[in-house]
């Protein structure tokens, strides 16, 4: 017989488990000591929401759950703001949270609160252990629930009794079941209504930013000359220098992007999940649209596609290249066109050396400074805006971004977890200095780790996003304005080094000597927002226009 606890661990050890991020509390210690005694790694962090933010981001970028632990009470209900990212984001997650005993306690109800009913509506499954001899099919579903299509969040409560019980139950091992290949009809289908375009496109989405979907995608691509687009969590999963590429969908409308939807007559959807910020708006035009994913599409007033083809999106993505063939009534011209323009219109201010630096020169300068490899971990805000439109991501997963939840103190989190899981590639956080305050203090943990990451701070005093969208409603500037500490000083208070850029031409040198320097730095750079409405609501509606 062992230990409940042990076995719990051992269940994960099967899952294949890393890292168990999170705070532990005195109901999670017998599950503590079992942890301490395998091959898990415990990362504690400095609160739980940001320790929801890593493991989540270990699952979005390994496909395997990431884990986080909290206590029961104020610890759990830390923890909601980061399953309901992983649980919009589809991102895979198992949650662990500790509770008082269930046979027996002596407390009352001292810092009780019903934690099953308060994950319902934020995974996919919730429930709490009741018996040491459920534990391996409980581990073992949760787990297969939180990694099948689509991937989200699944809840575990483990009593602190329970934990501590005898047992002679043995871990399940991991079946890894194969996806099922579309309909081949359904596939016949959609080729013949893509060769009967005149303009179609793609879009290329969050569902599909798996690994085997690049390559498929790519061929696709190539073989047909078919111009596409992302949205913001499919950026990256094919080459943005291609010269099929339309760009990120970042803003809702009169963009580039925009007039080559308005003129496309059928959208090929790849992956494309409604929780996400629409791309485009159906029902306008009328263009068709083609949702190829794992399960069906939520019909929605924005969202509600002509035709489907469900099944593993790589496997339906390789046998639509088979079936398509290159149709000579395709006209493209009018997608180069636009490629050309938007390319124009980003390389325009990439270069001007005002201070304040303005985003079109942070944008460009991050990129001409950041390997091909290189990882950026995006907060949200304004930033998040520029760099989704004007940064071409190269590889997979180098722009890490959330736009399901977009919740602010990610960024941080994010990139330490990416920087665990990819400790050979450049890491570069970039965040407002709003949302790096929400998590500033896991800079401890990063330094505890050993990390070698930089943290680019995108300061303009103030809800920069909400700002401009306040600005666009022509309303006063009100109630978004804060002071900052000084992050240089506050950055040597944890240990990491500190810089602050006083010009535009600073910058590029500044990041460049942090991205090669061991350790974690943090780069304080006032940024200049007061075009944004210039520049992406009226300067992009007059120059669009007439495209």
């Amino acid at each position: 017989m062992k230990q409940a606890s042990d076995l719990f661990v051992e269940c994960l050890e099967r899952e294949g488990v890393e890292y168990i991020f999170g705070l532990p509390g005195e109901e999670s210690l017998a599950l503590l000591e079992s942890i301490r005694r395998s091959s898990i790694k415990f990362i504690v962090t400095r609160h739980e929401q940001a320790a929801a933010f890593m493991a989540a981001t270990c699952g979005r970028l390994t496909g395997t759950a990431g884990v986080v632990l909290s206590t029961l009470g104020p610890g759990a209900t830390n923890l909601v703001t980061g399953v309901a990212y992983a649980q919009l984001g589809g991102m895979p997650l198992v949650v662990v949270t500790g509770q008082k005993p269930i046979r027996k306690s002596k407390q009352g109800q001292f810092q009780i609160i019903n934690v099953v009913q308060m994950m319902q509506p934020i995974t996919k499954a919730t429930r709490q252990i009741v018996s040491p001899d459920l534990i391996p099919s409980l581990v073992r579903d949760s787990f297969r629930r939180a990694e099948d299509e689509r991937p989200g969040a699944v809840h575990l409560e483990f009593p602190e009794d329970i934990a501590s019980e005898r047992t002679d139950a043995r871990a399940l091992e991991k079946i890894t079941a194969l996806r099922a290949g579309p309909d081949h009809s359904a596939v016949e289908t959609a080729a013949r209504m893509i060769e009967a375009a005149r303009h179609p496109v793609i879009l290329i989405a969050a569902a599909a930013n798996r690994k085997k979907d690049r390559a498929e995608l790519d061929e696709l691509v190539t073989r047909t000359g078919i111009p596409f687009f992302t949205t913001q969590m499919g950026k990256g999963v094919l080459d943005e220098r291609c010269e099929c590429c339309l760009g990120t969908a970042a803003l809702m409308e009169n963009d580039f992007l925009h007039r080559a939807i308005e003129r496309s007559d059928l959208i090929i959807s790849i992956g494309h999940d409604v929780t996400e910020k629409p791309p485009f708006r159906m029902g306008y035009g009328g263009r068709s649209v083609i949702h190829m994913n794992f399960y069906p599409a939520p019909i929605d007033d924005v969202y509600f596609p002509a035709f489907e083809v469900i099944g593993d999106i790589a496997l339906s993505v390789r046998e639509l290249t088979a079936n398509i063939r290159v149709s000579p009534g395709w006209d493209f011209s009018y997608f180069r066109k636009v490629i050309s323009e938007f390319r124009k219109h980003t390389l325009e201010k990439e270069n001007d050396p005002s201070f304040p630096v303005k985003p079109e020169r942070f944008v460009a300068d991050l990129r001409r400074t950041m390997p091909d490899d290189g990882i950026l971990a995006l907060d949200n805000g304004m930033f998040k805006i520029w760099i989704a439109r004007n940064y071409p991501a190269y590889e997979q997963n180098t722009v890490l971004l959330d736009n399901a939840l977009a919740s602010m103190g990610a960024g941080l989190p994010a990139a330490i977890a990416a920087k665990l899981i990819n400790p050979g590639k450049k890491v570069v956080c970039v965040s407002g200095d709003g949302g790096f305050m929400m998590n500033s203090q896991e800079l401890e943990t990063a330094i505890r780790l050993r990390l070698d990451l930089t943290v680019v701070i995108v300061n303009d005093g103030g809800y920069g996003m909400i700002k401009w969208k306040q600005d666009s409603m022509r309303l006063p500037s009100f109630g978004l304005e804060f002071g900052n500490p000084d992050f240089v000083e506050y950055a040597g208070s944890f240990g990491a080094r500190g810089y602050r850029v006083g010009s535009a031409a600073e910058f590029s040198g500044i990041l460049a000597g942090c991205i090669g320097s061991k350790g974690v730095s943090i780069i304080d750079l006032p940024i200049d927002y007061s075009d944004n409405v210039k520049v992406l609501t009226d300067e992009l509606t007059a120059r669009t226009a007439n495209l």
